[in-house]
């Protein structure tokens, strides 16, 4: 199989195996025909290749933008208006997705951009509470259930055809900090590099978002991408 069958033989079939803590929703988008047939699209039309990528590492999925389009870190306006795949949800951005495809175009463009790269999250389902974006990381009880779910995405994931020299933490507290204590343990990159997570650029330091873009250019760099 290409890369895009991977990914999407992959996500077809996640399903998070374990009890959830009290008032803790799993968020699955792939289950939705409609979200599975956009993924379909969207992997498709960049990833039909059998070319090797660096791995980008989020957090978990949030309800307004790969929670709802199942593709990281795109809301649906950078869906159709970006990636040119139309679709029917309400379209509504997500401050994650701006800057991630701002990013994206300093880097060289979409198509160079995700020739280089795939992105994927510690947890590639989302969770919410009380109908709310949950981190993994801001429940412990959460937090401390993933870790086998975890271990058996990066696994499974690594096999897609990822570098394994360097990768890409977004998140430069609390979600380096754990996928550097896993990385430690099970040995999944020699080397993990982090970034500012997009959302908090985008929602306490907006006005260096242009030194931010250059930052994870020169980080892509400094990582021999």
């Amino acid at each position: 199989m290409n890369f895009a069958e991977q990914i999407l033989h992959f996500i077809q079939h996640l399903q998070f195996p374990i009890a959830l803590p009290p008032n803790v929703e799993v968020m699955n988008p792939f289950g939705d025909a409609a979200t599975f047939d956009v993924c379909r699209q969207f992997y498709t039309k960049y990833y039909n290749d059998t070319k090797h990528r660096w791995m980008l590492i989020g957090i978990n999925p949030g309800r307004f933008g790969g929670g709802v389009t199942g593709v990281p870190f795109t809301d649906p306006i950078r869906l159709q208006e970006a990636c040119g795949i139309r679709n029917n949800w309400p379209k509504k951005q997500e401050l994650s997705s701006i800057f991630m495809y701002e990013m994206m175009e300093a880097f060289g463009g979409l198509s160079f951009f995700y020739e280089n790269f795939y992105i994927t999250s510690v947890s590639p389902l989302g969770f919410t509470k009380d109908r709310k974006n949950l981190n993994y990381y801001d429940d412990k009880l959460l937090q401390a259930s993933i870790k086998n779910f975890a271990v058996d995405c990066m696994h499974r994931q690594l096999r897609f055809g990822i570098h394994r020299t360097v990768a890409f933490c977004l998140g430069e507290g609390k979600n380096f900090q754990y996928l550097s204590s896993l990385n430690r343990e099970m040995g999944f990159f020699e080397k993990i590099i982090p970034l500012a997570h997009p959302r908090f650029v985008m929602q306490y330091r907006l006005r260096y978002k242009q030194e931010y873009i250059a930052s994870y250019l020169q980080k892509f760099q400094e990582g021999g991408v």
